[in-house]
């Protein structure tokens, strides 16, 4: 009897390796194929390992949004259903893993993109990660809050006037050096392209902006500190105008010195972009500013009101920036715009006058001109330096 024992034990011990191999063998087959990547095979099916597969499948990118909260187990129901996953079952095993090999990680929320040639494991590594999909938007140089509103809605981010409202709160808690009794954010809301993840929303937008003025515009007004003449409104305000006015690089210190010295010497500033500013408008080449647009009352009227508007005009880049802080002197007090973006530079109202005039005389000759338009001294006690080429 005991003789006859040994045999079957020696039996079981040769037979447990066998089985444990089929078993291994069984479970790296059925793991190799649950995670590998779905295409190839039908999307969105857990099919057996030796389940008959169709004809290949292109690969196809996946766009998913992961909510802030989402379960391990929802995103795996969420990759299953979209035919990024072959197996839930898998994905919880390897959720399972992560978690163990890192307590404090988890999937994190965003938007991502995902492909159906990438396998289990990539895609848990990636949303481990936060690898978000990164969108972009540009806001340019010379901007007003109504154009990145009016931009924001075409692009479908938001409503214009959702931005707008964000733009008209002023968080001082969170940005403590922006001036006090600001009506809106103009001038403040940085000019540059930002990236972000999921969805935009104004506040998100407007605090992007804010923040990148705050890292590359306000250095350089501290830096400044006790070389510039004005407060960081009056800069930003003066900087602003100099936006609209150069549109050739190497005229801009020239601009913002004819600005300094008119508001050193007390002479009204004059820029057509001020009163288009105040009047919701744009003038033209066809269609300049007119008589009644110049002496139309509004605090934004720089031929009326002398010194600085209340509150910058746009959003001025790092060079209009730059060259406000200390304007360079200059002998002119005029400048009149061709039409080609280049100005005309005078010393004196006579000078303006000539140059103005032989501006429009090349104008008349090539198209008829519009009327009416302002004169060159409208105020005619503060003649302006930037008229259009289109004034009489």
């Amino acid at each position: 009897m005991k003789a006859s024992r040994i045999p079957k034990v020696l039996f079981y011990l040769l037979l447990l390796p066998i089985v444990l191999g089929l078993g291994a063998w069984q479970g790296w087959s059925w793991w190799s194929w649950a995670s590998a990547p779905p295409a190839g095979t039908q999307t969105g099916t857990a099919a057996k390992p030796d389940a008959p597969q169709n004809s290949a499948v292109n690969p196809q990118t996946v766009q998913i949004q992961i909510p802030e909260g989402t379960s391990a187990q929802q995103i795996g129901e969420d990759l299953h259903a979209a035919g990024l996953i072959r197996s839930l079952t898998a994905w919880n095993l390897w959720s399972r893993w992560l978690s163990q090999q890192d307590e404090t990680g988890s999937f994190q929320a965003g938007t991502y993109e995902l492909s159906t040639n990438q396998s289990l494991t990539e895609i848990a590594d990636k949303l481990w990660r936060g690898d978000v999909v990164q969108s972009s938007y540009t806001i340019p140089e010379g901007w007003s809050m109504q154009q990145m509103a009016a931009y924001f809605e075409e692009q479908g981010y938001f409503s214009a006037q959702a931005f707008l409202d964000a733009a008209r709160q002023i968080p001082r808690d969170r940005y403590p050096w922006l001036p006090e009794n600001l009506p809106h954010l103009e001038g403040f809301l940085y000019p540059d392209t930002y990236q972000f993840s999921g969805e935009l929303t104004p506040q998100l937008a407007v605090d992007q902006m804010l923040d990148r003025f705050q890292q590359v515009a306000l250095p350089l007004f501290e830096k400044a500190q006790g070389q510039t003449l004005y407060n960081l409104l009056e800069w930003v305000t003066l900087a602003s105008i100099v936006e609209k006015e150069a549109v050739v690089s190497s005229e801009r210190p020239t601009i913002a010195g004819v600005f300094a010295r008119r508001l050193r010497e007390g002479i009204a500033l004059g820029a057509d972009p001020t009163v288009e500013y105040g009047l919701g408008i744009r003038q033209t080449a066809d269609q300049p500013l007119t008589f009644d647009q110049v002496r139309t009352p509004s605090p934004y009227n720089t031929y009326i009101n002398p010194g600085l508007p209340p509150t910058p005009i746009a959003s001025p880049g790092v060079a209009s920036l730059e060259v406000s802080l200390n304007p360079p002197d200059t002998e002119y007090l005029y400048f009149v715009a061709r039409y080609d973006g280049t100005h005309v530079f005078s010393r004196t109202l006579a000078e303006h006058e000539a140059a103005q005039a032989a501006i429009h005389d090349g104008r008349d000759n090539a198209a008829p001109m519009p009327s009416p338009t302002p004169t060159t001294s409208a105020p005619a006690a503060s003649p302006s330096p930037t008229k259009s080429p289109a004034s009489n």
